[in-house]
């Protein structure tokens, strides 16, 4: 397929692959939705973020990411506590229990994919090195 369509086609089926496989390989950490686990995945990367500004990463309103916040920790997995500035703000970290999951987790998704590439050519892993910078700008358009 040449056409811009066609290239959308693939690729957005070849990231769904990917995922799909993933997924089943090395599962998911405490079973959580889609949603659940983008949150979980933004306070890893950013412990102390706000219910506001992680609803502004993921591209949600904050009344959502408010009932996310109240189901993952009534799990034990998110603690919420007030900013030091500013009381009515609550800053988000991951529990222990959750932090240590996740990190076993992306390990082992980790290695799953390291083994995969290196069980790519040389040419194959330099293309897809070379696509990332793309990857990421193509990212950034969807958000918008």
């Amino acid at each position: 397929m040449d056409t811009t369509e066609g290239l959308a086609e693939e690729l957005v089926a070849a990231i769904g692959l990917v995922r799909r496989h993933l997924r089943r390989s090395v599962g998911r950490p405490f079973q959580l939705s889609d949603s659940q686990a983008e949150l979980i995945r933004t306070v890893r990367r950013n412990p102390g973020i706000s219910v506001a500004e992680a609803a502004a990463e993921l591209g949600l309103v904050a009344n959502t990411v408010s009932t996310l916040v109240g189901q993952l920790t009534e799990r034990g997995l998110l603690e919420r506590t007030p900013d030091e500035a500013d009381r009515r703000v609550a800053r988000l970290t991951l529990t222990e229990p959750a932090r240590e999951q996740v990190e076993a987790w992306r390990d082992r998704r980790g290695a799953l994919v390291t083994r995969a590439l290196n069980d790519l050519d040389r040419p194959e892993r330099d293309a897809l090195r070379a696509a990332l910078p793309v990857l990421a700008a193509l990212a950034d358009n969807l958000k918008e």
